[in-house]
């Protein structure tokens, strides 16, 4: 239960609660251990305007925060009456009430103070203050109080009304905390911690300011805002609980099976062809709110390589030889002959086959999936970015038997859901590895001996484990850090993030 408050710049709560910074300059030396509410306000600690206030990297967040806030005060004019006809009217002042909500609670870990000017440059590249502003605070008090934060996001922001400008301000109530999350794993925290203490300059500057520049254009692009977060989890400012959400189109994803074993066929059509898209085919034939392709093509897709189909939703009712001879039909008139035959050809189809139907595709070398299969597919897609490799999918659907494909593609799917189990497994081992040694980094010989003890999901060698290591330390995937050395036995690897499993 916490029963106190200290009031932070609103642009500084927000930058903590992204896991931008992990501090917070105070007017005064705060005790390691103290807890507290995280009160925000609009005031800054000294009179520069905010455009010199903060590094360009974080004004635009800083502005709209103060925007935000500023916008949360509420202004009172109590009603007048004149009772006197063409006479000036007495005005009476705005009363001013505030509501401010609080989001996140903090431990202090360590309250470092800086009094010597020539560390400002080198502080201002780790934090969000420029160092004109860091100049001018301690000219202004002679000391800069650098508080450690350990950020703890409430499960639900709690709404107030300001009644006091002081530093620590007391909660109308206690505030219970108990099961809240910090905002960046223990791993994280330390690194970040270590690096601002010996003020050890920053890993990734260009990345930095690729992350400022897609902040803003993530507000109304979804790819953007996907690439902005997969950033700022390589940098450190977040991890995959806080900063992964949920992609919005997994609302229709997860109706691709209820509506094809529906009479919708219309609907069905369009959620295949959305399907396929997200998956990332390709083609003139895929527009997910079109009522069928031409001459009744229901999808078409060129990228990375062709592939037609057919959608059949169905209740109860079983699937005719028709299904399979349209898209025979379709194929052969709407295509041309060198075209159709190199094609992928696909049936989404809910009800059982008929025997002339089974015997139709299995001849014309014809896949044919439930909706469910095909729900799964897109779902794993969904929750690992690039997890279904496209070409890997077509040698799965050009080997034999052809006809009824569940199994195959099923096992498929299960074969990457394994790939990714065992790199999620990696990823922990290291982690804990390093937690319990407290070392920065580990070798590939001492993460081996770990993995083997671990109850791995498979056997691997240390070669075949430092390739997955070393595929886990890719900018584009950045869960791991890789220290290259000269042989590979000597490489060092280090944790970033958890690859979390969705079930």
């Amino acid at each position: 239960m916490i029963n106190i408050g200290l009031r932070l710049p609103v642009p500084e709560i927000e930058a903590l609660l992204q896991g931008k910074t992990i501090v917070a300059i105070t007017n005064n030396f705060l005790s390691p251990g103290r807890k507290f509410a995280i009160y925000p306000s609009d005031e800054l600690l000294n009179i520069l305007p905010v455009e010199r206030y903060y590094n360009s990297s974080f004004l635009s967040t800083a502005q709209t925060a103060l925007t935000q806030l500023r916008r949360q005060g509420i202004l009172l004019q109590p009603q007048q009456m004149n009772l006197v006809p063409n006479s000036e009217q007495l005005q009476i002042p705005l009363l001013a009430q505030e509501t401010v909500l609080i989001q996140a609670w903090a431990k202090c870990e360590l309250c470092q103070i800086f009094n010597d000017s020539k560390s400002l440059a080198a502080l201002s590249k780790l934090t969000i203050w420029t160092q004109e502003n860091l100049e001018e605070i301690l000219k202004n008090r002679q000391n800069i109080f650098l508080a450690y934060l350990r950020v703890y996001q409430l499960n639900k922001s709690i709404e107030l009304i300001v009644k006091s400008n002081s530093n620590f301000v007391a909660l109308p109530q206690p505030l219970n905390v108990t099961g809240t999350k910090p905002v960046l794993s223990d791993q994280i925290f330390s690194q970040r911690k270590r690096q601002l203490e010996n003020l050890e300059p920053p890993l990734h500057p260009e990345l930095e300011n690729l992350q400022n520049i897609l902040s803003q254009i993530a507000k109304t692009d979804p790819e953007a805002q996907q690439l902005e977060n997969d950033i700022k989890i390589y940098l450190g400012w977040g991890n995959e609980q806080t900063a992964h959400s949920l992609d919005s189109d997994l609302s229709w994803i997860k109706t691709i099976a209820d509506v094809g074993n529906s009479s919708d066929g219309n609907g069905f059509e369009k959620l295949v062809r959305r399907g396929l898209l997200k998956l990332g085919f390709i083609g003139s034939h895929l527009n997910p709110n079109a009522s069928g392709g031409a001459g009744g093509m229901d999808f078409y897709a060129e990228y990375p390589y062709p592939i037609v189909g057919e959608c059949k939703a169905t209740k109860t009712e079983k699937v005719s030889d028709g299904t399979p001879a349209q898209l025979l039909k379709i194929g052969m008139n709407h295509l041309e002959k060198f075209q159709y035959e190199k094609a992928i050809k696909l049936i989404v189809a809910a009800g059982e086959l008929n025997s002339f139907a089974l015997r139709t595709v299995t001849q014309n070398e014809m896949n044919v999936i439930r909706p469910e299969t095909l729900q799964r597919l897109v779902e794993l897609h969904t929750h690992y970015k690039n997890s279904v490799n496209l070409l890997e999918l077509k040698e799965c659907l050009q080997k034999t038997p052809y006809g009824l494909a569940d199994d195959k593609v099923n096992h498929y799917i299960d074969k990457v859901e394994q790939e990714i189990k065992l790199r999620s497994h990696v990823i922990q081992v290291v982690k804990k590895y390093l937690e319990d040694s407290k070392y920065e980094c580990a070798g590939v010989e001492a993460i081996h001996a770990v993995y083997v003890s671990k109850n791995p999901p498979q056997e691997l060698n240390s070669r075949e484990l430092r390739d997955i290591l070393v595929e886990l330390s890719s900018p584009l995937t950045g869960y791991l850090g890789w220290k290259k050395a000269e042989h590979w036995r000597s490489d060092r690897f280090y944790y970033l993030r958890d690859l979390t499993m969705y079930t």
